[in-house]
């Protein structure tokens, strides 16, 4: 018999905004809009729900979010900062299963034994208000669009379900465009044959709606009747680590990207050290000006996790192939882990023992207050 299981969707609420809010309390209760610059064309990334009140929207232009909401306050975001929260959360999420899917930064579907969801999802909620203070929607249901859909009813910050005996009585009297991907363009089709509610799509003979929407029209149908077979696309263990930076502005200048890496390296060298994964392979990744994008690498004789070792490897390749500036981009990679700890022969020297013990207590730093409380002075030349 095939065990059946019990699936939460865990949102967190105006991810971006909240985490502003959560470093800066002052912040709390203003419409808060977190995105590209306005005199561009920066778009909104995410909006607090003081400002969503106006009409602001995800990927919105941001000057028309200013427009429609002038008081609200524009920060160009950190993420870097919106990562180290993101895997607080996932620690969080690791201790109540295993069996995860991370759709997004802010976002995950999480598989546990039938019957327990909408429990675990209470639990999952409290522990994160509680020791992050972050708002988190959760929806529980029996496969990913369920609870999905149950999620987006649930906002913000609250706990739901639906079920799939429930769908006539809850899910079909809603707007079509509750349904995954129906977006504008394709709710205007629809409501243009009279399709406006998810009852109208459920009820709509599939041929007939083969020829309006082609080879989505099964999946649409099946939406509307709460069905959805799609498995769990769980994440299995790592097979590399990387940091990368896309600069503000193409940048000629070698010392700024020889700051960016040695930030870079120091990001990578902090996660092996915390998963207890040496690495032997290390690789820098750099865009140029036109996009063009190349990847050197360099494998060595002993697996390593400290940062100026890594940061030795990445510098030396950029100096060998930095090619024509400007450049765009850069990133540092690690890969072909050593899980098992390797027996060095040869004592470590003074300056290596030093080196040690400086890791260890910048870990210990970074692992009670966040990445950031700790950076190189490489990165003043960066400012």
């Amino acid at each position: 018999m095939k065990k059946k299981y019990d699936i939460l969707l865990c949102d967190l609420d105006a991810f971006f905004a909240s985490v502003e809010q959560l470093d800066c309390p002052q912040l709390i209760g203003k419409p808060i809009i977190v995105g590209g610059n306005p005199e561009g064309r920066g778009v909104v990334a995410t909006c607090s729900y003081e400002a969503r009140k106006f009409g602001v929207r995800s990927a919105m232009p941001v000057k028309k979010a200013l427009q429609l909401c002038p008081e609200a306050l524009l920060l160009p975001g950190n993420m870097a900062r919106y990562k180290e929260v993101s895997e607080q959360v996932r620690e969080i999420f690791e201790r109540f299963t295993p069996d995860i899917e991370f759709v997004s930064i802010d976002e995950a579907y999480l598989s546990v034994t039938q019957g327990t969801g909408y429990d675990l999802g209470k639990a999952i909620h409290f522990v994160v208000r509680k020791e992050l203070h972050l708002p988190i929607s959760v929806g529980v249901s029996e496969n990913k669009l369920l609870a999905k859909i149950a999620c987006e009813l649930a906002k913000p910050d609250n706990v739901g379900t639906l079920w799939p005996d429930q769908v006539p009585a809850l899910l079909w009297p809603l707007p079509v465009k509750v349904i995954p991907g129906i977006g504008p363009a394709t709710e205007k089709k629809l409501h243009s044959y009279g399709i406006k509610t998810v009852k109208d799509l459920a009820e709509y003979p599939e041929d007939t709606l083969r020829r309006l929407c082609g080879k989505h029209a099964t999946s649409l149908h099946h939406y509307a009747h709460g069905i959805d077979n799609r498995k769990l696309e769980i994440a299995h263990d790592a097979k590399s680590i990387s940091e990368e930076i896309t600069f503000p502005e193409d940048t000629h200048d070698r010392k700024y990207i020889h700051a960016a890496l040695h930030e870079l390296s120091e990001g990578v060298g902090y996660r092996l050290r915390s998963e207890g994964l040496p690495a032997r392979t290390i690789s820098l990744k750099l865009r140029f000006k036109d996009f063009q994008t190349i990847t050197r690498s360099k494998t060595l004789p002993q697996a390593i996790d400290g940062d100026s070792e890594i940061y030795l490897v990445v510098k030396t390749l950029f100096d060998l192939h930095c090619g024509k500036p400007p450049w765009r981009l850069v990133g540092v990679k690690a890969s072909e882990f050593e899980h098992e700890e390797q027996i060095s022969l040869l004592p470590l020297t003074p300056e290596e023992e030093k080196e040690k013990e400086l890791l260890l207590t910048k870990d210990k730093l970074r692992k009670k207050y966040g990445k950031e409380v700790l950076f190189s002075a490489t990165r003043l030349s960066k400012k």
